[in-house]
């Protein structure tokens, strides 16, 4: 095969690895798909009901008619872990509105006005990273009692920072672009500058950040529900059913083990989604080229006089 013959397969293969995602992307989606459209849709099915139990078979091992098992009300596991997978999914919807709008903002002004502006919301983030979140969601919750929206509501308030520092940073960095710097040379208008040349710059990577807001608010929500500051029972959540299952972790483990199973594959797909849209193109996916040589002397003969 020719030099020429070569090169051409070689960027064909290249190519066909650029397109072609990884099988650790294509699984982690296809999780995070299953989970999602069995969220929305299996609740549409007749006969679903998370709070129907079946005393006839109370803490049955997962089998034909309970396949994950039942609790010891009698109640189907694996219809519980789907409700619980709704009341995870809301609390991470609201809490990425929160926080992107709200930091997207933030992070916008701090970036593109700097000075004043710029150390007062810095301050502001400083005093709200500084507050325990946690603990404040307890009292909150304790107040005006247990909902979705509240919780997401505050777990969204608190990845407001995040969110601000990430879009500053992009922000900043634009500013000093040549582009934003011609924008402003011919007297276009600041937001026109902002709508057109700054934001379509910050969404990804406000985005891809909003994968990992994501895992916080699942896990956030999980740790309220697990140390009873959630939703109340029955109303079906993960950290909720886990807690109920800790007491027969013996006799029946898959009344907790079923829940906890799905939140740390869920938990561990974001997760990996996120660190690959970070990192851009994958490291699999990059085509290897062979490290360049240096050149060889020719060989000088000597004059002879």
């Amino acid at each position: 095969m020719s030099t020429v013959e070569t090169t051409v397969v070689t960027v064909l293969q290249a190519r066909t690895a650029r397109r072609r995602p990884p099988a650790g992307v294509l699984a982690a989606a296809a999780w995070l798909a299953l989970v999602a459209l069995a969220a929305l849709l299996l609740p549409l099915l007749p006969g679903f009901d998370p709070l129907h139990g079946d005393f006839a078979h109370p803490s049955a091992a997962p089998g034909p008619g309970h396949w994950l098992g039942t609790d010891a009300a009698g109640r189907d596991v694996l219809q519980r872990t789907v409700a619980g997978a709704r009341a995870s999914f809301t609390v991470a919807a609201l809490t990425i509105l929160v926080g992107l709008l709200g930091g997207g903002a933030l992070g916008l002004a701090a970036g593109w006005f700097r000075g004043p502006v710029d150390k007062a919301i810095g301050f502001a983030t400083d005093l709200l990273m500084s507050v325990p979140s946690l603990i404040l969601v307890m009292i909150t919750v304790s107040l005006r009692g247990p909902s979705l929206t509240v919780i997401g509501t505050l777990i969204g308030l608190f990845t407001v920072p995040h969110f601000t520092r990430v879009v500053r940073a992009v922000v900043l960095s634009l500013g000093e672009r040549g582009f934003v710097q011609a924008a402003r040379m011919i007297g276009t208008a600041p937001p026109r500058i902002l709508r057109r040349e700054i934001v379509p710059h910050v969404v990804p990577v406000a985005l891809t950040f909003a994968f990992t807001a994501t895992t916080v608010a699942i896990v956030a929500e999980g740790s309220l529900s697990f140390l009873g500051f959630g939703l109340r029972p029955p109303e079906p959540s993960w950290g909720g059913i886990i807690a109920e299952g800790r007491t027969a972790l013996g006799s029946a483990p898959w009344i907790s083990l079923a829940p906890a199973a799905v939140l740390c594959l869920t938990v561990l797909a974001l997760n990996y989604l996120g660190e690959q849209l970070r990192s851009g193109t994958p490291a699999a996916a990059k085509p290897t080229t062979p490290k360049p040589t240096a050149p060889k002397r020719p060989a000088t003969k000597g004059v002879r006089g």
